[in-house]
């Protein structure tokens, strides 16, 4: 009996002292997290800086929320195309990085009220002879796999014509390949085309004929309307105060969060 306590004993301490690591690098005692599931490739929404931080729209837009919210966020990198099992397992509490209010998306995840307007466009290279959507007709596209930019290119008639379709874990390899010439052309979100335009100019050019207008949400597990509305309260809050303005304002020179 003696020898059964004396093990029961040192199990306790062993899984205090394992349960004591485990959370020593995250939030101090006492304090609120918000795990927040990320795309760290996806500028200028989320991605890494000259010196690995992650940093970007959503993530500065995250951050401000969650304070209105009294948690601190912790940002998870995450494969987006588990996107949504991340959630509904628990492993995060939110998707919020350029994450596509669909019809289909609705069926598995609460979202929050949409906050920027967005639209699927066709990135080629500048110099390539495309210059309309029927001249996809036979070239090879790429895209982020899983991502709304499928959704769109099935949703069109042209995606008959084309040749194949090269789908890629994030967007950052879908442009490299395009580069290379690998891909012909890329069907890609408008604000991460625009910003790539920005840092590389005169490599990129964007069709003139876009395949699908767009809302960018939060997505939140089903069931937890008591996380939905108390982030809905907090965007709300920053859309009155100015600071989701500013924070547009950094990222893209004009305030173009939804009110």
């Amino acid at each position: 009996m003696k020898k059964f306590a004396a093990l029961s004993f040192a199990l306790v301490f062993m899984l205090s002292i394992i349960t004591g690591c485990s959370t020593s690098t995250s939030a101090p005692a006492g304090e609120k997290k918000l795990v927040i599931g990320v795309d760290d490739k996806f500028a200028p929404m989320g991605f890494r800086d000259d010196q690995n931080n992650l940093v970007g729209f959503d993530i500065d837009y995250a951050k401000a929320a969650a304070e209105k919210m009294g948690y601190k966020a912790e940002f998870q990198p995450i494969d987006w195309s588990a996107k949504e099992s991340e959630l509904n397992s628990g492993r995060i509490d939110l998707i919020w990085n350029g994450y596509t209010i669909t019809d289909e998306r609705k069926e598995k995840v609460l979202f929050t009220k949409p906050y920027l307007k967005n639209s699927q466009v066709i990135m080629t290279m500048k110099n390539a002879p495309i210059g309309k959507l029927d001249d996809l007709a036979g070239k090879v596209v790429g895209l982020q796999s899983l991502s709304s930019a499928a959704d769109a290119l099935d949703a069109n008639e042209i995606k008959g014509k084309i040749k194949n379709v090269t789908e890629f874990p994030d967007n950052v390899l879908a442009l490299s390949d395009l580069k290379i010439g690998r891909v012909d052309a890329v069907v890609i979100d408008e604000v991460v085309a625009e910003y790539y335009m920005s840092k590389e100019k005169d490599t990129y050019k964007l069709l003139d004929e876009s395949l699908a207008p767009e809302e960018y949400g939060v997505g939140v597990k089903k069931g937890n309307e008591d996380l939905l509305n108390k982030l809905q309260t907090a965007l709300d809050e920053l859309n009155k105060d100015g600071s989701a303005a500013k924070i547009s304002e950094k990222w893209f020179g004009e305030d173009k969060v939804l009110k």
